[in-house]
């Protein structure tokens, strides 16, 4: 049976993503706006529609900590959580990418304390930039659903054997009803292995895992643990191609929209592009020179894909959903000035921040800040990024 084009929420979709992909072990802590992907996976199991542990651990910290002994013993590995929830989990983050433990992951963006807040912005996302964990950012719930199965292929590929966190804005994406064609269990199932974990825990003949390293080997782990992260991009771009050919829907580590020969290029990632997409109609139709690219591949960053899609363009304005204290501004545009500082063409940088704690940013908005980019770039600016829509 193949696939067919549905209904329905993407939480849920990405929950029935994780059933098609066979997964194990789920253990997770509910937190808003993650809870409705965790919720429907414990009815999936409770239902007897996925065979699988359902491991309802006190805190997030559990959560990947549970995570990291299932996926260890071989078993294929689903978790989610948001904002505060991965903060509490961050520390074992670490272990999970350094181990090589590939748990993967589906992060419903959330805004950090304080003040409280609920909704969807960037920054839990940036948090965990430095954990070691491949990083995709969802623009849809298509995306989403279909990041999900490719992350157990790239994550458990033997080449790669990492953990990947699939990035979906909460609320924006998690609890909107979308039309999402589910792929049959017959279709991911052709495309997703079985996962065969090249070092179980076994105790008939028992390892250690996670060995204290002192100062003589600690830097050899770390640069090893680099070299493998940034050795996954042509594996990734390897099963997003695979992917391609079995249902037809291509992936890569940028999307354009009408940006070929754009002198000035919005920047975006997740779910604003789709915004940020009407945007460009409109100041196309007004006769602007104006695209849009959109990062998807977060970690490994794509430094060539990047580097290419904007050389040609003379302006950059680049939105952050999320802010630095105290430093550049935005941490997404703070590396997008560093991946071009070396360049001898490189395209001007303006940074706005946007959308914090779920503020709007509306097709207005997006045009506002491209005509106050246009003008920084050609008058400067004596700060070194702007935020949009706020009140002083």
């Amino acid at each position: 049976m193949m696939g067919e084009r549905i209904g329905i929420e993407v939480s849920q979709a990405i929950a029935e993503a994780a059933m098609l992909s066979n997964v194990d072990v789920v253990a997770a802590y509910p937190i808003t706006p993650q809870t409705h992907i965790v919720e429907h996976l414990a009815e999936l199991v409770a239902n007897g529609e996925l065979d699988a542990e359902y491991i309802p651990v006190e805190s997030e910290h559990s959560a990947m900590s549970a995570c990291l002994g299932a996926v260890a013993t071989g078993a294929r590995t689903f978790t989610a959580t948001a904002g505060q929830g991965l903060e509490l989990m961050h520390e074992v983050l670490y272990v999970a990418s350094s181990m090589r433990l590939p748990v993967i992951m589906s992060v419903a963006n959330r805004a950090l304390s304080g003040p409280l807040n609920v909704w969807g912005d960037q920054s839990d996302l940036m948090s965990v930039r430095d954990t070691g964990w491949i990083q995709i950012v969802a623009a849809n719930g298509q995306e989403a659903v279909d990041n999900i199965i490719c992350a157990f292929a790239i994550g458990e590929d033997r080449r790669v054997l990492l953990p990947v966190m699939v990035h979906v804005d909460g609320f924006y994406l998690t609890h909107v009803i979308e039309p999402i064609i589910m792929p049959s269990q017959e279709e991911v199932d052709q495309f997703l292995p079985p996962y065969d974990y090249p070092l179980p825990l076994d105790t008939e003949r028992p390892v250690t895992m996670g060995a204290f390293a002192p100062p003589v080997l600690y830097p050899e782990a770390k640069k090893a643990q680099d070299v493998n992260l940034r050795g996954a991009m042509p594996v990734i771009l390897e099963h997003w191609d695979r992917f391609e050919k079995e249902f037809g829907r291509k992936y890569g580590p940028l999307e354009h929209y009408r940006s070929e020969g754009a002198k000035t290029l919005l920047l975006t990632m997740g779910s604003i592009g789709d915004t940020a997409s009407a945007a460009v109609d409109k100041m196309r139709d007004e006769g602007k020179d104006v695209g849009l690219v959109q990062l998807r591949l977060w970690r490994p960053f794509p430094f060539a894909e990047f580097r290419n899609a904007v050389r040609d363009a003379d302006l950059l304005v680049v939105v952050d959903r999320a802010i630095s204290f105290g430093g550049p501004g935005g941490p997404f545009c703070s590396e997008v000035r560093a991946a071009l500082y070396d360049e001898e063409k490189r395209p001007k940088v303006t940074g706005f921040i946007a959308g914090l704690g779920g503020r709007d940013i509306t097709v207005a908005g997006f045009e506002e800040m491209v005509a106050r980019g246009m003008e920084i770039a050609e008058t400067g600016a004596e700060q070194e990024y702007e935020i949009y829509g706020v009140r002083e």
